[in-house]
């Protein structure tokens, strides 16, 4: 992937949905548990040394899974390469599920659905798209019927009524 580093930098240094200590080991054979400052970011997870401003890398957050792992820890894996895992250690249970919460939905997809689903009820409700008035485009209302299509084969796909 293709990035910008000093744009990515400059991201990591806004305000962040979730930031904590937290053990993490990388997806390395042999690779050590290290205690790293790790902060959401939209759909960006940076890591940092805990005595460093610069981030020491960052996790795009798109077609990932994140798992329960041993209590307390989680992992994050990719479509890709299923294999390979970053591993997290949270200081509690509670913390554990909060940042794989947020993790899961964090992701411009998760995001993308959310719009959709919440613009279509809205619509539902009161008879007006409420993107209208920003100018979306026709291409979007688009989208919002196509997604009522996929849902529809999805329900019938899985036995729905």
């Amino acid at each position: 992937m293709r990035y910008n580093e000093k744009a990515l930098q400059a991201l990591s240094r806004q305000p962040a949905e979730l930031a904590a200590e937290l053990g993490m080991r990388g997806p390395k054979k042999g690779s050590v548990l290290k205690r790293r400052l790790v902060k959401l970011v939209a759909n960006f997870l940076f890591y940092f040394r805990t005595d460093e401003a610069e981030p020491v890398g960052a996790l795009l957050l798109e077609r990932c899974r994140v798992a329960r792992e041993e209590p307390g820890g989680f992992s994050i894996s990719f479509v890709e390469d299923p294999e390979r895992k970053y591993h997290f250690e949270c200081c509690s249970e509670e913390q554990c599920l909060e940042w794989m919460e947020a993790l899961r939905r964090a992701s411009y997809e998760f995001m993308r659905r959310s719009l959709i689903f919440y613009r279509n009820e809205i619509q539902k409700m009161t008879g007006k798209d409420p993107l209208e008035q920003f100018g979306i485009s026709e291409e979007a209302r688009f989208q919002l019927s196509s997604l009522k299509r996929l849902q529809v084969k999805t329900q019938n796909a899985v036995g729905f009524p």
